[in-house]
């Protein structure tokens, strides 16, 4: 008897409080640990941050480009995982990402508009940065407000649009059926305006294929002002996951009011992914996977699980930021790119094992 009391401390469940609190510790160190090594990682290679500090050049390439750089990896994969989250809980589908409302589409509508509208020429600068580089050259003023503006207010108007379509948050499947076409009409309207400016095409590149080479300290704090009151209500709200996780009638049962309940959620679900998609373009598979990797590590209710996923979410983007810049160095690898081919790996390694599983049941 003696021996098992003393055996518990050392082998916490994995949904207990003792190994969440452990677990958070643990996701925020190895955050710090890869802020630190992103801030020493570049095009030129590994350069020490102590060494950094006796050269004012440097000093300020870490201070000015990667710091803010690894940072905004962090705080966009934060939004993407909170949202990845958001919308698993919400749909009650483990397959749900954060651009599941159309908001993706609307987005990369909305940066092509405003490209067509510049009238960008070929001859141009392109490639990863490309669009950003275009506006910037077009206007200072346009490459701050045009450009990240132009997405945020598309994705919140694809999601909008899934709104409308679906007439209000009351059924939960016409909602997603209404974003998935949402999603491919706007699509397809954004290929049109690529048709129509075939220069437009090349601009996108960067946006589409994700980029945070160019993240400074403002959108830092544009990131982080919007993920934390975010986080916060999403938490408020973990009790209305938990109540849907049982279905819609058991939750009607407990006297939630569900529709603005659910408003709320989408609100959230918008908010994180737009803002997300407004710095650092279409970057996908963070917000599908990074629940998948909370619930691994630990089984739990909603509330610590929207924490888990955008710490997880965090640390996935910065990890894939800093192997975008030494896989091919001292070129950099779109990061978006990266992040689409471990996710899919990830993805298949999950369905092989759960089909493995099922087999030896």
């Amino acid at each position: 008897m003696s021996s098992s009391v003393a055996a518990v401390p050392f082998e916490a469940p994995r949904g207990s409080g003792v190994w969440l609190s452990w677990l958070v510790l643990i996701l925020v160190l190895l955050a710090l640990a890869a802020l630190a090594l992103g801030a020493s990682v570049g095009s030129t290679g590994f350069d020490s941050l102590l060494r950094a500090r006796h050269d004012a050049v440097a000093w300020q390439i870490v201070w000015d480009i990667r710091l803010p750089r690894t940072l905004g990896a962090w705080l966009a994969g934060a939004l993407l995982g909170l949202a990845g989250a958001v919308a698993q809980g919400l749909f009650r589908n483990p397959l749900a990402d954060p651009f599941l409302l159309g908001s993706a589409s609307g987005a990369a509508l909305a940066v092509a508009l405003v490209f067509a509208a510049l009238g960008t020429g070929g001859g141009m600068v392109a490639g990863s940065g490309g669009s950003i580089a275009l506006l910037q050259a077009a206007s200072p003023w346009l490459a701050r407000v045009g450009f990240t503006g132009a997405a945020f207010v598309g994705a919140l108007g694809g999601v909008l649009l899934a709104l409308v379509l679906a007439r209000g948050v009351q059924q939960t499947l016409r909602l997603l059926l209404a974003g998935v076409v949402v999603g491919f009409v706007l699509g397809a309207v954004r290929d049109l305006v690529q048709l129509a400016q075939p220069d437009v095409l090349q601009a996108m590149q960067g946006f589409t294929l994700g980029v945070t080479g160019f993240v400074g300290w403002g959108a830092c704090g544009v990131m982080a002002a919007v993920l934390a009151p975010l986080l916060l209500l999403a938490w408020t709200l973990a009790r209305t996951l938990d109540a849907l996780s049982l279905g819609e009638a058991t939750a009607q049962s407990l006297g939630l009011p569900l529709a603005p309940l659910r408003a709320l959620l989408i609100a959230v679900l918008a908010l994180a992914t737009g803002t997300a998609v407004a710095q650092t373009g279409l970057i996908g598979f963070v917000g599908l996977v990074a629940p998948h990797l909370a619930r691994a590590l630990a089984r739990c209710t909603h509330g610590p699980l929207l924490l888990l996923s955008t710490l997880v979410g965090g640390l996935l983007l910065m990890a894939a930021d800093i192997a975008a810049r030494v896989v091919i160095a001292p070129q950099e690898l779109p990061v978006g790119v990266l992040t689409a081919v471990l996710g899919g790996l990830y993805l298949l390694w999950l369905m092989h094992r759960r089909a493995a599983g099922g087999g030896a049941a």
